[in-house]
């Protein structure tokens, strides 16, 4: 089938014609997302988007403008672009399940321990109000909202003392 004959039956929405328009363009156009997302479930979900982009916006299609392969090429590569600037797939690419992480992978070695870094004992330097913060949050396990519940305290006291605690440790860690 010619293009101009695809465009044309297109425009009409038929949509036999976009099942000929996905055999004929859907694998380039993968192609192109793929190299921009770089994940191969978010490549199919933005070929999806675009597909659907490009049956809905067919009207805005100028053939005066250039060839359709063009066209829908620009439209799914605009696509793959917002996906990576898009504060999800940011987020999403910086974290990763803990089941697909590498460290639960690979087993500690039998002599570590994790008490043996040292930093319980470093926190014994901190001012005895930081300390009992920094004791509360890292090594029982609190919430700062909770910390500042349980020493009857502002949670901005409890912020800002964990901030300085935090800052002290980490002049002495150099």
């Amino acid at each position: 089938m010619s293009e101009d004959l695809l465009v044309q039956r297109l425009r009409d929405r038929d949509e036999s014609a976009m099942t000929l328009f996905y055999e004929k363009y859907s694998a380039a156009l993968y192609g192109v997302i793929l190299r921009i997302v770089k994940k191969e479930e978010i490549a199919e979900d933005v070929l999806q988007e675009s597909l659907v982009k490009i049956w809905n916006s067919f009207q805005a299609y100028d053939a005066s403008k250039g060839r359709l392969f063009t066209w829908v090429l620009n439209v799914s590569r605009n696509l793959a672009i917002d996906k990576i600037r898009s504060r999800q797939y940011r987020v999403g690419t910086r974290t990763q399940p803990i089941e697909e992480s590498a460290a639960l992978r690979q087993a500690a070695t039998p002599t570590f321990r994790p008490e043996h870094i040292g930093v319980q004992e470093m926190t014994n330097k901190l001012a005895p109000e930081q300390k009992q913060i920094i004791d509360l949050l890292y090594f029982g396990g609190f919430t700062q909202s909770e910390v500042a519940e349980e020493l009857n305290l502002p949670l901005g006291t409890v912020k800002t003392r964990a901030r300085a605690a935090i800052k002290v440790l980490a002049k002495l860690i150099r």
